[in-house]
Parts: structure tokens; C-alpha cells; sequence
């Protein structure tokens, strides 16, 4: 007899005999909880970073390729084509900077999920992917510039989506193309992040024989010279040649050498934004938690993967013997060995306590947010690759991106290492789902759920004073940039005075695109029409020029020296030779 209506809904979904849905039911799908931790990370940034912050220096170079963000800035050699692309559908059209961060929002919220997704068919717990996500989606580096036009995450999220497309077991054409795909995002945003990316994948797809093929290792090849051909070929029409540009490169960047920068990195964890050069700069101890929680956090998911190495992907073990759930008694493992033989595999006394037999809290590696593992065409529990190998892998890239950061750039930025925080955090996420299931099983169980919850609310609390006051910061200090034009203009320098060309020390490309400038050097033989100097006096060649001082700076210290002779013909002629070639 045919079973419809209630009955059959309640069939599908496994209600027990007395008529209530189990806990593996009622969890949250992976999927969805990764839906909800992108929608965390987007509602930080929207509530944290104003859609209304003016656009910063580096954003200003990529935006100023489009006429509505004109005039277009000089645009060096170490700088690539990719986040002009990223922010052509609005630049292109429109100069609105709110609608410009909101479309970046999107863009940004948008590679977080299609970056994590993949690893929904790696991780077997189904909420590590998710807590994966808000692990790296909630520090304030992410949150800050999610709105922004910098490349560091999205080659972030082109890095974790290639890993986790090279660890599936099962390897089609249309997974090769995603992992093509996922290196040209991040060699097209930062070459030299793409080739540290590329060159591990590459090595285990040729030694580790379990990755061992032409399929990986012609897809790694094929997204790498993807994603640099753009970069070439603007490095023979522009620079002579690719060692060219990387001598440039290498010049704007002080001069790349082996340099121990590491302290560095993180006396810059709570900022600045750049921190060029870092003498002089400290560290808030409390802005240092990330880098303890972290290592914390990897030591708890490799201890917990090096614990579950005997489970095969169906949950049992390598004797065939079905797996006993981390923490559970001698009851639980009695009735786990009676659960069912081979001869007869479906027979097994249910599970329980006194009272309520089908009611059981879900225990052991999937305790957390469900109470067994996903099923469905993406988590098939045979395709799932090992465990240990792919989190290994994932901390190798990460750390092989970080390596030219840490001993070759004579400088430090809390957003480079963006990358590296992000491949680390499905280890991560392990880690502390690991430290939940202890906090679970432990004797003195509140104690240890109130210490692990403090501890994520504490990180969290921290992580969301750094975003909002670096957030103040930069709209303090980028309104300075519109008060120096503003003194410039008065004294006929810049805007409907015609072409003029600014030199300085401090933040001379973003002052001379706000006062409709180009950006000149100090060392240039030709002399600029004015000045901009911070807390320093001007050359000997400008000693003499009139002394201008900004008022109601955020930093103070502003400084303008106007050239007398500003009217020249010679001194147009050399801005409009300025302005030619900073629109290259």
C-alpha cells in the first residue's frame, strides 16, 4: 500500500517511531552553513568599512584607468591588470565611490563562497568548510578590504579554490578547467603569488603518486601562463622585456633581497596598512591573538587528523571494523561493535538512553552541527580524498606563498599574507571543531564550553575594534588629501589652473590625482610646479619657493611649496609630458 501525504513526507526525511525528526535532520547542511558564514563576512564589511571611504592610493592607480576616476595615475611595473578588471563594470560608467564598494562587496562576498566551496568534497566534517570561511571571513585584513580594490584577496581565494579543486579523488575535464581558472585569478592579480601557489601544486602533481598525473600538472601549467600572459606582454610593450620589468619592479619595491622581515609582519598585524618602513613601529599585545590562536588552532586539527587516520572514507576502519566515535563510553562502544556484522549489516539494536532511546546527541568527529556526514553527489563519502595529505598540502602552499614576503620584501602589509591565512584555515576549522568535541566530552564540560566561547568572542571582539578603527584612520587621513588640493587650488596650482606636475615625500600619487596633477619625483631634473612635503624640508633647489602650511590635518605636518614661475610654457609643456606617460 502506497504511503502519501504526512507519511511519506515523514518517511523521507527518517522520523524515528515516536514521530520526531533525528538531530542528523534538523542540522544545518554544509552548504548552507557556508552561505551563512559569506553572509557574515559581507555584513561585517557593511557595517564596519563605510560604502563612502575615499578611495586609497593603490585604489586610485586601478581606478584611474577608467575616465570617470581620471586623472589616470602613473601605473608602475609591479602593478597588474587584474583589479582594473575586477572594477570595470562600475568605474567604466560611473565616479560613485558608494556604488563602486558595494559593487566590490558583492565581488568580494562572491570569491569567498566560490573559493571555499570545493572544499565541501574534501572535508568530511560537514561544518568545517564553513567554519573555515568565517575563520579567514572575520579578520579584520578580509573585513577591511572587502570593499577595497586590492588584489590580496582575491588571490587568496583563487589559491584556496585551486587547492581544493586538485584534492578531489575524481578529476574531469571540467575540474581541471576550475583549477586553470582558479590560478589565473591569482596570477593575474599577483604573478608572484600565482607562481608560489602553482609551483607546490605542480611538484605533488608530479611526485605524490596518489596526484600523481598529466591532468593536474597540465591544468597547474595551463592557469599559470594563463594568468601571467597579460603581464608579459605589457612587459615587452612597456618595459623592454620581463627581466626588465622585474629589475623595475624590484627598484619600486626597495630593492628585493633575502632580508630577515618576519618581526616585521607582525608588529604590522594591527596595522598600519603599510608599514614602509616598519623601525619604530609595536604591536598592541591583544591585536597578536591571531597569530597564537592560530598555530593553536593547526596543532588541534593535525593532532585530530593524525588521531582519525585509521577511519577509511565510510567511517570504518583499515580492519574493516566500524570506527568508534571520539569520546564516547564503554555503553556507546558496546553498541557501536553490535551496530552490525558483515553477515548481516542492517540488524543493530538501537541507540539511546533510558528514557528516550532515539533521542541521542550526536557525538564524536561529526558532532558538531550534525550527527553524521553529509550525503548527496558532493559529499560521497568514497570520493573524499585522505585527510592528512590534502591538509598538509593546503599548509605547504600557504606557507609557500608567505616565504618571499617573510625573507625577500623589504617591507611589511598585514593584507599580503592574506593568502596564507586562508589555505590555513580548513586546518584551522578542524582545529576548533576538535576543540569543541573536547569541550563536549570533558569532565568539567561548562567550564571548558565557557573558556572555548570566550576565547572565540574575545578573537571576534578584537578583530572588530581593528576593522572599525582602521576604518576611522584612513577616512581621517584621506580627507588630508582633499584639504592639500584645496590649498593648491588657491595658489593657482592644479584644477582650472591647468596642467602642473607635484613632487614630494609622503603620499605625492594620491595628493596630485585629487588636485588634478601628475605625480612627479624629487629626483627628477625638471622641477616640479609644487611641493608636498610632510615633517621634512624641501631640497635646496626649492628653498627659496613660498612655504604654505595645510591647516586641520589629521596628520599634521603638512607642508605645500609652490614654484613661483608656475605660468610658463615650459612648465606646461612638462606637465602634459607627465600626464602622457602616466597614462600608459
Amino acid at each position: 500500500m502506497a504511503v502519501t501525504g504526512k507519511g511519506a513526507f515523514a518517511g523521507a526525511v527518517g522520523t524515528g517511531a515516536s514521530g520526531e525528526t533525528p538531530a542528523s535532520a534538523r542540522a544545518p547542511r554544509p552548504h548552507t552553513l557556508l552561505l551563512a558564514a559569506c553572509g557574515l563576512h559581507a555584513l561585517l564589511t557593511l557595517a564596519l568599512v563605510p560604502l563612502s571611504l575615499p578611495l586609497g592610493w593603490d585604489e586610485l592607480v586601478y581606478a584611474s584607468r577608467f575616465s570617470p576616476f581620471g586623472p589616470a595615475t602613473e601605473f608602475s611595473a609591479p602593478r597588474t591588470r587584474g583589479v582594473p578588471l575586477l572594477v570595470a563594470p562600475v568605474a567604466s560608467w560611473s565616479d560613485s565611490v558608494v556604488l563602486f564598494r558595494a559593487w566590490l562587496v558583492v565581488l568580494s562576498t562572491a570569491a569567498l563562497y566560490a573559493g571555499f566551496l570545493p572544499w565541501l568534497r574534501v572535508l568530511r566534517r560537514g561544518p568545517a568548510v564553513a567554519v573555515a570561511a568565517a575563520l579567514y571571513g572575520t579578520l579584520w585584513i578580509t573585513s577591511f578590504y572587502a570593499n577595497s580594490a586590492m588584489p590580496n584577496h582575491y588571490t587568496a581565494m583563487g589559491g584556496v579554490g585551486a587547492v581544493g579543486l586538485f584534492l578531489w579523488k575524481r578529476q574531469s575535464p571540467l575540474t581541471r578547467a576550475g583549477i586553470a581558472a582558479w590560478l589565473a585569478l591569482a596570477t593575474l592579480m599577483r604573478p608572484n603569488d600565482g607562481f608560489a601557489l602553482g609551483l607546490p601544486l605542480l611538484l605533488a602533481a608530479l611526485l605524490v603518486p596518489a596526484w600523481r598525473g598529466a591532468g593536474r600538472a597540465t591544468a597547474v601549467l595551463c592557469g599559470l601562463a594563463a594568468g601571467a600572459l597579460p603581464w608579459a606582454v605589457e612587459a615587452y610593450v612597456r618595459f623592454g622585456g620581463v627581466l626588465q620589468r622585474l629589475t623595475e619592479a624590484s627598484e619600486v619595491q626597495g630593492d628585493l633581497r633575502p632580508l630577515p622581515v618576519a618581526a616585521h609582519h607582525l608588529t604590522a598585524m594591527d596595522g598600519p596598512l603599510l608599514c614602509r618602513p616598519c623601525t619604530g613601529d609595536d604591536l598592541r599585545v591583544v591585536a597578536a591573538e591571531w597569530w597564537v590562536l592560530l598555530p593553536l588552532l593547526l596543532a588541534a586539527g593535525l593532532w585530530s587528523l593524525r588521531r582519525d587516520r585509521g577511519a577509511t572514507p565510510a567511517g570504518g576502519t583499515r580492519s574493516g571494523r566500524r570506527a568508534t566515535p571520539a569520546g564516547a563510553t564503554r555503553n556507546d562502544r558496546k553498541a557501536t561493535s553490535l551496530r552490525g556484522t558483515r553477515d548481516n549489516p542492517g540488524t543493530a539494536p538501537p541507540r539511546g538512553t533510558r528514557d528516550n532511546p532515539e533521542a541521542v546527541p550526536p557525538r564524536g568527529p561529526h558532532a558538531i552541527g550534525q550527527a553524521a556526514p553529509p550525503q548527496g553527489p558532493c559529499h560521497d563519502q568514497q570520493d573524499m580524498p585522505p585527510q592528512g595529505p590534502c591538509h598538509v598540502l593546503a599548509i605547504l602552499v600557504g606557507l609557500a606563498v608567505a616565504l618571499p614576503y617573510v625573507f625577500l620584501v623589504p617591507y611589511a602589509a598585514p593584507r599580503f599574507l592574506l593568502p596564507t591565512y586562508a589555505l590555513l584555515a580548513p586546518t584551522a576549522a578542524v582545529g576548533l571543531l576538535t576543540a569543541a568535541e573536547g569541550a563536549r566530552a570533558a569532565r568539567i564540560r561548562r567550564a571548558a564550553a565557557v573558556a572555548l566561547c570566550l576565547a572565540l568572542v574575545g578573537h571576534l571582539a578584537v578583530q572588530v575594534t581593528l576593522v572599525r578603527g582602521h576604518a576611522r584612520i584612513q577616512a581621517a587621513a584621506r580627507e588630508d588629501w582633499q584639504r592639500i588640493a584645496g590649498v593648491l587650488h588657491r595658489h593657482g596650482v592644479g584644477g582650472a589652473a591647468g596642467p602642473c606636475v607635484l613632487a614630494g615625500n609622503r603620499s605625492v600619487i594620491p595628493v596630485a590625482h585629487t588636485a588634478g596633477c601628475a605625480s612627479g619625483s624629487l629626483r627628477d631634473p625638471h622641477r616640479p610646479t609644487a611641493l608636498v612635503m610632510r615633517r621634512a624640508a624641501p631640497p635646496d633647489w626649492a628653498r627659496t619657493w613660498p612655504r604654505q602650511t595645510v591647516p586641520d590635518t589629521y596628520a599634521r605636518g603638512w607642508v605645500v611649496h609652490v614654484r613661483p614661475w608656475t605660468g610658463t610654457p615650459w612648465t606646461h609643456f612638462r606637465a602634459h609630458a607627465y600626464s602622457a606617460r602616466a597614462r600608459k
